[in-house]
């Protein structure tokens, strides 16, 4: 199982802080809703059998909900003061923000968490984007609000709006929606299988499953993965490039683990795994990005090094990745054993 030693030194009695300089927070960095989004997804997913982050899931829902405004938009920006420093964040925050709540509404630790949650999605109407992965984040909201409860009228809507988004990108530029990979590349088919396994869409899983294919093997070098750089990268351009970043390990893991589960093909879980080999060191840098004593995951992998600040986005990440391959009963050690 993985370790949040880490995620409880980066947070404090508002939230969780956004970087950090080595393994100190950056206080005067402050706060943001796209982390705690996120970290409220990671912590609904623990499955409790090593600790009880019940203290740390109350406060990232807090801190969520305490983002919304009288529109139903979320802020993102918060000051080491509490204070809020925006009127509305953008449209990555806003679709982290529903994909918390959405993992929150169907498996916080408390019942009163899973009920406030829920309570949120019957302002969903209030998300509209035309940027792909903010489409790509709610609807894995709104997935997750879904399986709680199969009859939500606006969490169907919603995940049939967003994932219409991408589906119809996809369909307009094939092999792949965008002229170039950019960030967190693997949540755009992520969504598209959660979308067609809530909706029974069977056209949304096949499309899912094709873009997952091409990036897969895009992203593939050898035995390992080499992600697409934090400055993007096209397909012509050479690899590997630097810097990678810990998030393209974690969406690449939940969407070939979720790969695995709707289609039960093998090559779908040993490719979950292959992904998150990438943060325990089989990357192109030969580099261990993840502390199995801390659960801290560095920012960056370069190239012959690493960032070694480790920042929320980063350990999320780690820990994430880990909480899948150990669903798999995979646990640290034995994964590099695992080709």
């Amino acid at each position: 199982m993985p370790r949040f030693d880490h995620l409880r030194i980066l947070t404090d009695s508002t939230g969780l802080w956004e970087h950090a300089r080595f393994s100190t927070p950056r206080v005067d960095h402050g706060y943001c809703t796209d982390d705690n989004g996120r970290a409220l997804v990671v912590v609904s997913r623990h499955d409790g059998s090593s600790e009880d982050l019940t203290d740390l899931a109350a406060l990232y829902l807090g801190f969520v909900l305490e983002a919304r405004t009288a529109t139903g938009a979320f802020r993102n920006r918060r000051s080491a003061d509490g204070a809020w420093q925006d009127d509305g964040g953008s449209d990555d925050s806003q679709g982290r923000a529903w994909w918390g709540l959405g993992a929150a509404s169907h498996s916080a630790p408390s019942g009163w968490m899973r009920r406030a949650s829920a309570s949120a999605f019957d302002t969903s109407e209030a998300f509209e984007s035309p940027h792909l992965r903010a489409n790509a984040y709610a609807a894995l909201g709104a997935a997750e609000m879904l399986i709680g409860d199969p009859t939500h009228g606006a969490a169907r809507d919603l995940l049939g709006r967003t994932s219409a988004v991408i589906a119809q990108a996809a369909r307009s530029a094939i092999p792949w929606p965008e002229a170039r990979l950019t960030y967190d590349n693997a949540r755009l088919p992520e969504a598209l299988l959660a979308a067609g396994t809530a909706l029974s869409d069977h056209s949304l899983v096949a499309t899912g499953v094709r873009l997952l294919e091409w990036l897969v093997a895009v992203e593939t070098s050898d035995d390992h993965f080499s992600f697409t750089p934090t400055g993007g990268q096209s397909v012509r351009q050479p690899r590997p490039g630097y810097d990678q970043q810990p998030i393209e390990a974690w969406a690449m893991t939940d969407a070939c683990h979720r790969a695995w589960t709707i289609t039960g093909d093998e090559v779908w879980r040993l490719r979950a795994l292959r992904a998150t080999r990438w943060l325990l060191g089989s990357n192109d840098a030969g580099m261990v990005m993840y502390d199995r004593d801390t659960g801290a995951t560095c920012d960056g992998l370069q190239d012959g090094s690493v960032n070694e600040n480790q920042g929320a986005e980063s350990t999320l990440a780690g820990v994430a990745a880990l909480q899948v391959t150990a669903r798999i009963d995979v646990q640290p050690d034995d994964l590099l054993s695992h080709r």
